[in-house]
């Protein structure tokens, strides 16, 4: 059974969270299963330097809101996987993935391309596996536009996973006239054209990355203004948690680590990488390690941070490393924190995998204080390790992160249930104490962290049964 994995961005090539990390993962995953797949995903500017390692597929010539445009199709083997890049100069090739005034435009060019795609295929896929609003779309013209045409678009099945609810695709009416067809007022969310909405309506299943997010987002205060389609298609929503490469990510064999370390040997792995992550940002004497690596937003609890880590660094003997990229004024924020605390902070602006690496295996501590995480790959991370999450219970955190008991000695990581700023700042001060205090529990935290699985055997398999499920229905 043949895949067909679509998605906006795919690891190495381009990237801005976890979506890309997962179209990278997951079709390599479920290839165990016994299903074949390719993965598709738009021919940006981060990928041209490839261009010499491709091969010409295709050309399609697409007509939409009365306009026409040519995509061609180039295939790129690595590792085994194939990936197929769809080329349009003047909509994909920029600097940025997304942000743009026409996104509605580029992203329903992408989709016809996608169904486009299939006539050029010698193995026709069974199903397309779309993800998030850039790809929800393609229900709908598969439906409107596709059907009739002959049989490998006839019985083809749509499966639409959502990793983030917040971003649906939402553009003005008129943005309607790229669909070639008098669009279903049903479809229309407040007056607005919503791409995800007509995913969630015309997909043969849903599913989102983890179980406790999947009940969340079926309640008005969870549910970013689409519970009540989620609602109507429950029966067809499914929640999969998330897993990691453990190829990539292990301390035992990363190569981006000053010393490689196991399970047993994680105190002394984590100190000389602590060290080496001190020695390269200049960052003085050793302390306790509190990090953050992710996108900069309001979804990843940084208005927590602005109201907490001023005290804690103020009164707390620790050392704070911050990663990230996204909302200007966070960044500037990061920035403020590096000049007030210069002994006690440092930043990357932007995204450094190697770094990346090294920080999350000299870390004693990972903050994630999410106000909303669908999964969260980062929290699955640093347990692998060593470093102890701390996390708001929601979504995806609240599935992966046993907490802390101080009476039984069990836990991976540390949480707290009231997103409030005051509750993360005494979390913080709470776990910076049992550091100074009780490191023969910090130690066997780490420990049973570590031991922790979360790899993509598991989500291939429930992947897999899921495929099995669709296909067969």
């Amino acid at each position: 059974m043949h895949v067909l994995f679509c998605s906006s961005e795919v690891f190495p090539f381009s990237k801005t969270g976890g979506l890309a990390d997962m179209a990278a993962f997951l079709p390599k995953a479920v290839k165990q299963k016994g299903f074949t797949s390719d993965i598709v995903s738009p021919y940006y500017e981060s990928i041209t330097h490839k261009h010499h390692e491709m091969d010409y597929i295709g050309s399609k010539t697409i007509t939409m809101a009365g306009f026409e445009k040519t995509v061609h199709y180039f295939s790129l083997i690595q590792d085994g996987q194939r990936f197929i890049f769809v080329q349009n100069q003047e909509y994909f090739e920029r600097y940025h993935l997304y942000g743009y005034v026409d996104d509605a435009t580029r992203f329903t060019l992408f989709s016809y391309a996608v169904l486009e795609l299939i006539e050029l295929l010698n193995n026709k896929p069974s199903l397309l596996h779309l993800n998030d609003w850039q790809t929800a779309m393609i229900p709908y013209l598969l439906d409107e536009h596709y059907r009739h045409r002959h049989d490998s678009y006839k019985y083809l099945h749509t499966l639409l996973t959502v990793h983030n609810l917040e971003f649906q695709g939402n553009f003005d009416s008129n943005e309607s006239r790229l669909f070639n067809h008098a669009f279903d007022e049903t479809y229309m969310h407040f007056g607005r054209v919503n791409f995800l909405k007509a995913g969630i309506a015309r997909a043969t299943k849903i599913n989102t990355v983890s179980k406790s997010f999947r009940n969340e987002v079926l309640h008005q205060a969870h549910g970013f203004t689409l519970d009540g389609m989620l609602r109507y298609r429950e029966k067809d929503f499914t929640g999969i948690l998330n897993g990691i490469d453990d190829a990539v990510f292990n301390p035992e064999i990363d190569p981006y680590l000053a010393k490689n370390y196991d399970v047993k040997t994680h105190t002394s792995g984590k100190k000389a990488n602590k060290k080496a992550l001190f020695k390269h940002f200049d960052f003085g004497e050793e302390k306790q390690l509190f990090t953050y690596i992710g996108r900069l937003s309001s979804q990843k609890g940084i208005s927590i941070f602005q109201q907490s880590l001023e005290d804690f660094l103020t009164h707390a003997d620790v050392k704070v490393f911050l990663m990230g990229s996204g909302n200007s004024y966070y960044e500037d924020y990061f920035q403020y924190l590096l000049n007030k605390f210069p002994n006690k902070v440092r930043i990357y602006i932007g995204f450094n995998e190697k770094i990346a690496h090294l920080a999350y295996a000299a870390s004693d501590f990972f903050m994630m204080p999410s106000e909303y995480e669908p999964c969260g790959l980062g929290q699955m991370i640093a347990m692998r390790y060593g470093a102890l999450p701390i996390v708001h219970e929601t979504g995806g955190l609240k599935d992966t992160v046993i907490p802390y008991n101080q009476f039984t000695q069990a836990g991976t990581g540390f949480t707290f249930n009231h997103y409030q700023a005051h509750v993360f700042k005494d979390i913080l001060y709470d776990v910076s104490n049992l550091y100074i205090t009780n490191q023969a529990s910090i130690k066997q935290l780490k420990t049973q962290a570590m031991k922790q699985t979360f790899n993509l055997e598991m989500m291939a398999d429930a992947y897999a049964t899921l495929y099995q499920t669709i296909l067969e229905g």
